[in-house]
């Protein structure tokens, strides 16, 4: 059983709080690094720091290491969908801006439900219908800028890339809910870190990206720390944390400020150029993420 505290959901509110507003600017951090260095490059590394996190956290906190082979099966299915997700996220960076990453990758819960419907034949209110079209009548309107004769898939490569690892992260969190683990939320996570590196490493470790590591200006590593330790380690163990304080549905509204911190962060820190229909097209995105999560 889960055990909630709602009785003071001030105090706890920050550590979600933190965790959205670090994930809302991985993206940027992304973006700075792949300047340097390659999408493969990026995965690996950040594996690696969040790793090492991971395994200081479960030291401290005692945790089991004991390996289940069944539920590894999982962890490694888990793993190889995710190791996909970041590899395509992060090359999609290369071509399209962060602030239109951050309202594409919003569209996650759509995706979800729809996945839900073909797999699972989970039922659709006319609600959540409504709230698919209008997500996707957002999702046309940003990729296209308001001219849909523009859309294609080489121009929008980068866009299209987002948007296949926004689906691939909705099969990781549908595979993520069917699948029954006997480790701990932490412990899991390291299994599958550690997977995801051992994964991408053959890609990873050539002449080219180590020189390129080796290489890298202060501004680098400091996108590289920010998006190992910060994104893959602190904010997923404050998550996990406001997860046994709070109830799920509280601790998931603050995912909708994600998009937000995204859209600014990328203006303020990175210079990119955004214009008032991107900011519709992203509040149409999100009005119709939350029509398909309201109940």
């Amino acid at each position: 059983m889960q055990i909630t505290n709602d009785k003071s959901p001030i105090t706890n509110s920050w550590k979600p709080l933190f965790a959205v507003l670090v994930w809302g600017l991985s993206f940027i951090a992304t973006k700075r690094a792949l300047i340097e260095i390659k999408p493969e490059a990026i995965v690996f590394i950040r594996q690696l720091l969040g790793i090492s996190f991971l395994l200081f956290v479960a030291l401290r906190q005692k945790q089991s290491f004991q390996i289940n082979l069944r539920d590894h099966r999982w962890v490694f299915l888990l793993a190889l969908v995710a190791c996909f997700h970041l590899w395509i996220q992060i090359t999609g960076l290369q071509w399209t801006s962060a602030s239109n990453t951050g309202w594409i990758i919003g569209i996650t819960p759509v995706f979800m439900t729809i996945l839900a419907l073909i797999f699972f034949k989970e039922k659709i209110s006319k609600q959540q219908l409504v709230g698919i079209i209008i997500s996707f009548a957002g999702l046309i309107l940003l990729v296209s800028k308001g001219d849909l004769s523009s859309i294609d898939i080489i121009n929008n490569k980068g866009d299209v890339l987002i948007i296949s690892s926004s689906l691939t992260w909705a099969v990781y969190s549908m595979a993520s809910k069917k699948a029954t683990l006997n480790y701990s939320p932490v412990m899991t996570t390291l299994y599958l870190f550690i997977i995801v590196a051992i994964l991408i490493s053959p890609f990873a470790i050539n002449k080219e990206n180590i020189a390129a590591v080796v290489s890298l200006s202060l501004g680098g590593w400091s996108a590289i720390l920010f998006l190992g330790i910060l994104c893959s380690g602190v904010a997923y163990v404050l998550w996990a944390q406001a997860l046994t304080e709070m109830s799920a549905s509280r601790v998931g509204a603050f995912l909708y400020i994600e998009p937000f911190v995204t859209f600014f962060g990328s203006w303020i820190l990175l210079g990119e150029q955004i214009t008032f229909l991107m900011l519709v097209s992203g509040l149409i995105i999100i009005g119709g993420v939350v029509l398909v999560n309201r109940k």
